[in-house]
């Protein structure tokens, strides 16, 4: 199967100032995820979508063709991600001599996510009959502990059977959607328009550090705490 990693890298955004390249344990945020990509027993090809000459110049200099320029009005904050891939690879689809059977969407800001990460969440994919596959972690915030406002009122998102009032007797099952994996058919991507669909997607299941999601500046900091005492 020729499976395709698409690192969608825009070159604004407002929590951390050109994120995408900036600096964790010395490497840039992006450097990661093609990094895990390339050392990927399955990935086939790389396929950077973005705005940014430096980006673009960066992901060059790691040994990756970038033939394609994001258009500025899909690297907004509010452009949808899902609009950015399908227009990659309608771009792909156009411009080149292959389509791949598969797409996994690699997020620069997930760094700590490894190539056993993905390799563990492409081989789930194709033991599965799923078309679409997406990783989680453990919910750090326990649902029975999560308040929904409305005004002045409130209500539990999920509401603990009665007797149950110590942590260790909450059920372990509340996930995560850590944004670190989206795995799919070029099929199911065209047709579907989506990543998800509830009750078809299957569930890669990762560690929470691994899913760690890069935000703010604090968040880098923590990532590099963890690289450094890993």
């Amino acid at each position: 199967m020729r499976i395709l990693a698409f690192i969608p890298a825009r070159g604004c955004s407002k929590g951390i100032p050109k994120k995408n390249l900036a600096l964790l344990n010395g490497k840039p945020l992006i450097c990661y995820s093609i990094e895990a990509a390339q050392s990927s027993h399955y990935v086939t090809d790389i396929f950077i979508s973005s705005d940014d000459v430096d980006i673009i110049r960066y992901s060059k200099s790691l040994g990756i063709e970038v033939p394609y320029t994001r258009p500025k009005e899909l690297a907004k904050d509010n452009t949808p991600t899902i609009d950015t891939v399908l227009h990659g690879m309608n771009w792909l689809k156009s411009n080149s001599t292959f389509l791949p059977e598969a797409v996994i969407l690699l997020q620069p800001t997930s760094p700590l996510r490894t190539s056993e990460d993905i390799d563990g969440a492409i081989e789930l994919f194709c033991a599965s009959s799923a078309e679409s596959l997406i990783s989680v972690h453990k919910q750090a915030e326990h649902p029975y502990k999560c308040l929904e406002t409305s005004g002045e009122e409130w209500a539990f998102l999920k509401r603990p059977a009665e007797k149950v009032t110590r942590r260790q007797d909450y059920p372990n099952n509340f996930f995560l959607i850590n944004g670190a994996i989206y795995l799919v058919s070029t099929e199911f991507l065209f047709l579907q328009k989506t990543f998800i669909v509830e009750g078809k997607t299957q569930l890669y299941r990762m560690s929470q550090k691994n899913g760690l999601d890069i935000d703010e500046p604090v968040d880098l900091e923590w990532a590099e705490f963890c690289i450094k005492n890993t």
